[in-house]
């Protein structure tokens, strides 16, 4: 498995081409950067793999340069032949069998809905798993397991769980509380009339958070 630094993962944005008209996805990925966001995950369904790499290829340089991870959303192919630093999967998608492609040395999120999946997917060669705290329109299939659940699964792993779904910055100080290592949002960046100043904001309260926490 891949070796992820500490805080890594604190704060996670997610690209989204529903949100927000023209080159939403480069634009998104480059105020998180600016904002002080530790990761930035591609995820584009709308798009085929050919109109993705572009994309990929074009964020490779900007958060390499900025220390920032870059993360494709399934295309485990783009993000190899893109050179990014790994893959974030669901349960569609075997966890052994996306580490597989993924190789060795590249990051392999896996989406969890249970302390089950969160053990398999760890067993399997995940570095990080993500988990959906509240319901969310950008993706209004998966189930919220709230901040209890997420708990449940932080519990359950050695390995670093991301909260996603409905989270903002009223309430991201509940789901790092509840056990999460780290943020991932996407209308609260995407849909945001200044999206460089949500970022910021978000690092703040993470910041903030992990300076108050007792050691």
């Amino acid at each position: 498995m891949a070796r992820l630094e500490s805080r890594a993962l604190d704060l996670y944005v997610v690209t989204t081409g529903t949100l927000a008209s023209g080159p939403a996805h480069h634009e998104i990925a480059a105020a998180a950067v600016e904002g002080g966001a530790t990761a930035v995950q591609l995820r584009a369904p709308e798009l085929s793999d050919e109109e993705l790499r572009p994309i990929a290829s074009s964020l490779v340089d900007m958060c390499s340069e900025a220390g920032v991870l870059l993360l494709v959303n399934d295309r485990i192919d783009v993000a190899v032949g893109c050179g990014c630093d790994g893959a974030h999967v669901g349960q569609d998608d075997h966890p052994a069998v996306a580490r597989a492609r993924l190789g060795p040395e590249r990051i392999l999120g896996v989406s969890v809905r249970s302390v089950e999946e969160a053990q398999a997917a760890e067993a399997a060669g995940a570095d990080y798993l993500g988990v959906t705290v509240w319901a969310t329109a950008t993706k209004p299939e998966a189930v919220p397991m709230g901040p209890e659940g997420l708990g449940d699964v932080a519990r359950a792993t050695a390995l670093p769980v991301v909260g996603i779904g409905g989270i903002h910055a009223g309430n991201a100080r509940d789901a790092l509380a509840a056990g999460a290592a780290g943020i991932a949002v996407i209308g609260a960046v995407a849909a945001a009339d200044d999206p460089v100043a949500a970022v910021r904001e978000l690092r703040s309260l993470v910041d903030d958070f992990y300076e108050e926490r007792p050691s």
